[in-house]
């Protein structure tokens, strides 16, 4: 029999209610989009025409996955002995062109916890020598800047001192909550794409790598709203990151795709760190550079058990890689 209509209304009602509670409960994701290491990841270990060639298909593939991206600039790698490469800097206006708003990175990807702070300060300055002025050309200047290896500093003043100066030249430190290995699976795709395989053999592994990589990555964005969760009540608009490489050539716009399939919106850095949280402690004084979801936590004395649970780069990856861990 067909419901009366004031059964169908109470249905209706009820149903509204039932939908208007789910999304009031359902977590509100939101990340925001990085990639380091211009022009490109490997580019001493990348040939001109390969180099040209994965560049071009990383952009397009910028252009078609269409979320706001900051990208982190070695200028070390604009150069061959010491000169600067015009083709690569065109690489760079490439991003701009593409709607990327570019940052600074250090030159040379200097490690802070080995060259110590002065030194760090010099390679944030040289960073910036063909940066600025490019930047200049279409009206703006660099405002994010990115820890290489993500090492912020083994004392509070370090930590203190290179936040000042960054500060004194108008920039502003990006962290990373979504902390990864697709370095490692970047290097085995690339290891493969040059190596000596038979082309059979070499597709397949291509194959293997492009399939694997963009769930892992799913898992450890998975893995970090839980942390996220646990430790600040709420699903923290994530910063994520990944790198200039020939596998986010290949996969980049289906990653992003996932992503949002998964539920998340991809937002701007600047949005994503309106969240309180950024101004939290950062309770991290150790060698490495781990999530800042994980510095807050050891701010926040959270036993070992805290961390456990984060997914791991499969060992055939890292062997094809050429590395022991990520």
């Amino acid at each position: 029999m067909p419901r009366a209509p004031a059964t169908r209304g109470a249905f209706a009602a009820l149903l509204a209610l039932c939908c208007s509670l789910a999304a009031a409960q359902a977590p509100d994701r939101r990340i925001a989009i990085t990639i380091d290491d211009l022009p490109w990841q490997r580019v001493a270990k990348t040939a001109d025409a390969d180099l040209q060639a994965r560049h071009a298909q990383l952009i397009e593939q910028l252009v078609l996955a269409k979320a706001p991206v900051v990208g982190f600039v070695n200028e070390d790698k604009l150069e061959v002995d010491g000169i600067v490469q015009p083709a690569r800097v065109a690489m760079l206006r490439d991003w701009l062109d593409a709607g990327v708003e570019l940052g600074n990175h250090t030159f040379g990807h200097v490690d802070l916890h080995v060259v110590g702070v002065p030194a760090y300060q010099d390679a944030i300055l040289k960073g910036e020598r063909q940066l600025r002025p490019l930047l200049a050309e279409r009206g703006t200047q660099p405002r994010w800047f990115r820890h290489p290896y993500l090492r912020a500093g083994r004392t509070q003043a370090d930590k203190a001192a290179v936040r000042d100066f960054l500060a004194t030249h108008g920039y502003r430190m990006a962290p990373v909550t979504v902390d990864n290995g697709e370095w490692v699976w970047a290097f085995a795709y690339e290891n493969v794409l040059d190596g000596t395989l038979d082309p059979a053999e070499r597709d397949a592994t291509l194959q293997r790598l492009r399939e694997g990589y963009v769930p892992y990555m799913l898992n450890k964005v998975d893995y970090y709203e839980r942390q996220s969760q646990a430790l600040l009540g709420y699903a923290l608009p994530q910063v994520w990151l990944l790198h200039a490489n020939a596998l986010n050539a290949a996969s980049y716009a289906e990653l992003v795709a996932a992503v949002r399939r998964r539920g998340y919106r991809t937002v701007t850095l600047d949005e994503a760190m309106r969240d309180p949280a950024y101004a939290r402690a950062d309770g991290y004084e150790g060698r490495y550079g781990p999530s800042w979801l994980h510095r807050w936590a050891m701010a926040d004395k959270k036993p070992k058990s805290f961390y456990a649970g984060e997914p791991v780069v499969p060992k055939w990856v890292l062997d094809l890689a050429g590395v022991e861990s990520e």
